[in-house]
């Protein structure tokens, strides 16, 4: 650098860069840290965001100033900024670097002398030593600040994670991704957006399960998940020894390889040899089943797009009911009033055409990691049970004492099934529009 400013400051742009590079936040990051060094500057900590569902923005910051990234993998393009003080410091050893790690077809950058020295009087007592820096220099702790973000259309939600991915793979049908966060452990993702993660997901996997579960009793001998691949809901359904056969369908087996490598305390059950996990698609499954075979259908499926979006039709259903034996449950996951009203409205509206209204309950959880925190569930029943007037408290005491449920009792069974004064309303509108 020259003696006669205090910085170097390079702006670069990058052209024809690889998008699946520029859209990896994890990638972006390890690509700027190492640019860092191979500039020979000294890293104090990074912080990147990923943008679903396109773009990375990012900062490393390092004792010589730092270096900044936003992407466009969408165009190939990559904005950087990199600004240096201190002789060691080369930014163009960064910017050559960054070029050939994003896989860029060309480049362009311009450099300035920033802090023109002529121009500058120094203010005494601020000493530097001969290379340019104070006289005593901490040695810094390097800390990473990465995050993940699930966007939706008018909201979104962050999450820190450790910088690094657990696991990442593109099956055949979804983007699978676990990454290990700061605050809930290790998160399942799908397409970006969040399924389970080990710190909440007590709270789904108990409320899917148990409510059902509890007013059938001694009655329910097998049972059908559509979905679970993560192996939460049978973990909790193990938990009854009544229970002879539970078939799982989960049409993505990569789902299911990396629950069980690395999400073992959600996925274990999975092992348990009443559990029978065929890999095809639930739709089709569900339609070739024989008639009043199982006595509890639970549809644990994700948003209902890509591979889960026919397990909300009708025709989907109604093949359900059809499976179902008489005075048989089946529960679903049936999205947040509060988040997608429409879809909640209109998926309500298909089951009481199946179950007819008074067959049909929606009960509520609160989920953290989920949009909003609010979610709901589906209850839809063949037969003549009441999820309140014939649930038994006593028995479900014991239950959740003898294993130690985390969310699920008695208290919460019956408050679930009471509804917001909006969805009322909204019931209400779609009953006598």
């Amino acid at each position: 650098m020259s003696r006669d400013s205090l910085g170097r400051h390079v702006l670069v742009e990058f052209f024809g860069c690889s998008p699946e590079i520029l859209n990896d936040v994890v990638a972006i990051e390890h690509a700027m840290l190492t640019a860092a060094e191979k500039a020979g500057a000294t890293i104090i900590n990074s912080t990147f965001h990923h943008f679903s569902p396109f773009g990375v923005s990012g900062v490393v910051v390092v004792q010589e100033s730092h270096l900044a990234i936003h992407t466009w993998p969408e165009y190939g393009y990559a904005a950087v900024d990199i600004f240096t003080c201190g002789e060691p410091v080369d930014p163009w050893a960064a910017y050559h670097y960054l070029k050939k790690a994003l896989e860029a077809d060309s480049g362009a950058a311009l450099e300035m002398h920033r802090g023109q020295l002529d121009i500058l009087s120094k203010y005494p007592g601020w000493e530097l030593s001969e290379n340019g820096y104070p006289q005593q220099v901490l040695s810094p702790t390097i800390t990473r600040n990465v995050w993940f973000t699930e966007r939706h259309e008018y909201i979104a939600q962050s999450f820190r994670h450790r910088g690094d991915v657990v696991y990442r793979k593109q099956s055949d049908y979804q983007k699978i991704e676990i990454y290990d966060t700061y605050a809930y452990g290790k998160m399942l993702v799908l397409d970006g957006i969040v399924q389970t993660s080990e710190k909440d997901e007590f709270i789904y996997h108990e409320m899917i399960a148990h409510p059902a579960m509890q007013l059938l009793g001694e009655d329910v001998e097998r049972i059908l998940i559509v979905g679970g691949g993560d192996g939460g809901t049978v973990r909790e359904l193990c938990r009854y020894t009544h229970v002879k056969h539970i078939d799982v369908v989960e049409i993505d087996k990569d789902v299911v390889e990396a629950s069980r490598k690395y999400l073992p305390s959600i996925s274990y059950a999975l092992d348990d040899e009443r559990v029978h996990i065929h890999h095809t698609d639930g739709i089709k499954f569900v339609h070739s089943a024989d008639s009043e075979h199982y006595d509890l259908v639970i549809v644990d499926s994700s948003d209902p797009v890509g591979p889960s979006k026919g397990l909300f039709s009708t025709e989907f259903h109604r093949n359900i009911y059809r499976i179902l034996e008489n005075g048989g449950i089946m529960i679903a996951q049936s999205e947040s009033p509060f988040f997608k009203p429409d879809l909640f409205i209109d998926f309500y509206d298909m089951l009481e055409d199946i179950y007819s209204e008074e067959k049909v309950f929606p009960y509520f959880v609160f989920i953290p990691t989920y949009p909003t925190g609010m979610w709901s569930f589906a209850m839809a029943i063949k037969g003549n049970r009441h999820p309140i007037k014939d649930f038994d408290e006593e028995k479900a005491r014991q239950f959740v004492d003898e294993h130690r449920l985390r969310y699920y009792n008695p208290e919460i069974h019956r408050a679930a099934f009471a509804m917001p004064n909006f969805v009322k309303e909204m019931l209400d509108v779609r009953e006598h529009a």
